[in-house]
């Protein structure tokens, strides 16, 4: 509904401005070139012009400020859809690559991974200080040995398990 909404809104400002740029010209010569005129009645056919036109040019705003913020929230997935293929795909994925590729930053890199952690899509482990992503099922990750160095894992956040020696992150 981006797209659509966006057309749409983008239709009805041009429509509002319209009619309060044509109500009020039609008011004010009417009532200008009339010989009973005064310029109260204009005034008033501009007011009411006014209330006229801001109607749609208000919801008109609204649907491009919807659909903008669609469009952020529909790269945002992609980009997460991405990064999940390509763990998925791959079994581990260099951060640097995932940068270059999604034409990203690392912090952006490493929001969406927490953001998909915390949906419970992504499963696997992260060597921040080596920048790769491994993909892992839950299943294989069992004890508390770290599966990059085989040190001892502590309990860092909800789903998140940390390594005391590497410093990895395992996201169950």
């Amino acid at each position: 509904m981006g797209k659509n909404s966006r057309l749409i809104g983008i239709i009805l400002i041009g429509v509002g401005l319209v009619l309060l740029l044509g109500c009020s010209a039609i008011s004010l010569i009417s009532s200008l070139s009339s010989a009973e005129g005064s310029m109260g009645g204009a005034v008033l056919g501009v007011v009411v012009s006014i209330f006229v036109g801001i109607v749609p040019i208000a919801f008109g705003v609204y649907l491009l400020t919807q659909s903008r913020s669609e469009a952020a929230e529909q790269a945002d997935m992609s980009r997460q859809r991405k990064i999940l293929d390509m763990v998925k795909s791959r079994g581990q994925v260099d951060i640097r690559d995932l940068v270059f590729e999604l034409k990203s930053s690392t912090d952006q890199v490493r929001d969406d991974v927490y953001r998909l952690v915390g949906m419970g899509l992504f499963t696997g482990y992260v060597n921040w200080d080596k920048g790769v992503l491994y993909s892992r099922d839950a299943s294989q990750l069992k004890g508390n040995t770290c599966p990059n160095c085989g040190g001892e894992q502590e309990f860092v956040g909800k789903g998140v398990i940390a390594c005391k020696n590497c410093g990895a992150e395992i996201f169950l």
